[in-house]
């Protein structure tokens, strides 16, 4: 049974750092290439960043390029969001997904709950 579990969410102020993880269970972390997504209440789910297998390469939306950094840990099953100079804009529910694609297109329709990052300003 796949499951991904999201954590390391909380409140921060505006320019602080949060560091997200994401546990992979159900298939071995070589099978997939990862990523992150967000989605504010009332708003369609929008990409993040994304990692190869790997690890050899990244891909990021424009509006957290320099600040986010994504990584993953093929001996852990678990990939991650460092998330720095964060802004009120960053707030909401970030989730990580798995897709089969690079760059990054397809993505399989596996979701966990999310992890809600607050960032006050």
């Amino acid at each position: 049974q796949v499951q991904l579990v999201e954590s390391g969410g909380g409140l921060v102020q505006a320019g602080g750092s949060l560091r997200l993880s994401c546990a992979v269970s159900g298939w071995t972390a070589s099978t997939y290439n990862m990523g992150w997504f967000r989605r504010v209440s009332g708003k369609e789910r929008e990409f993040v960043a994304a990692v190869t297998w790997n690890n050899d390469a990244t891909n990021y939306a424009d509006s957290v390029k320099g600040r986010f950094t994504v990584s993953g840990s093929n001996a852990k099953n678990t990939v991650y969001l460092q998330m720095n100079s964060l802004k009120p804009e960053d707030t909401a529910v970030y989730y990580c997904a798995a897709a089969t694609d690079w760059p990054p297109i397809r993505w399989k329709p596996y979701w966990g709950r999310g992890t809600q990052v607050t960032v006050s300003s």
